[in-house]
């Protein structure tokens, strides 16, 4: 679901994964289930690091706390497989949904990849000495917000188009 997602995007050798689940599990049990499978938990840099206990809710949608708690997986990668990020999030938190409606959003509008693998590119530049990813993820949000009623149009023109 992460930019390894969108067909020629730059993106960096991670695959983003993303597994919906009601309840959300506790982190023992996410460890139980998927530590054999060489996943770790992951802990932020920072107490406050966006996107690792929980997602930031996006403009318009339920703000409710609850439904933005998360479980962060890692993998390594190896000589055959490329390193992983799972995000565990509940079946119904609205930015599992807008992760999915992004992504699906750059596939079908070129133009908006290319805007968005600019900033991504900026970003990193900008970052690059950062001891962690949190400055760049809390900057790349101002790029999603901006292009947030451009992708809402597109799925709505999507909705409504002849089947």
């Amino acid at each position: 679901m992460g930019s390894t997602a969108v067909p020629g995007l730059a993106a960096k050798p991670i695959i983003d994964l993303q597994v919906r689940v009601a309840p959300l599990p506790s982190e023992a049990e996410v460890d139980a289930a998927l530590g054999p499978l060489g996943f770790s938990i992951e802990r932020g840099a920072r107490p406050d690091s966006p996107g690792v206990y929980r997602d930031v809710p996006r403009p318009g949608a339920d703000p409710a706390p609850e439904l933005y708690a998360k479980r962060l997986l890692t993998r390594p990668g190896d000589d055959d497989e490329p390193p992983v990020i799972l995000h565990v999030r509940r079946l119904d938190s609205p930015f599992a949904a807008y992760v999915v409606a992004f992504r699906d959003w750059l596939r079908a509008v070129p133009a908006e990849a290319a805007a968005y693998e600019a900033t991504k590119r900026d970003l990193a530049a900008r970052h690059a000495d950062a001891d962690d990813y949190d400055d760049y993820t809390r900057d790349k949000t101002a790029f999603l917000d901006a292009a947030q009623s451009r992708m809402e149009r597109w799925l709505a023109e999507r909705a409504n188009a002849p089947a």
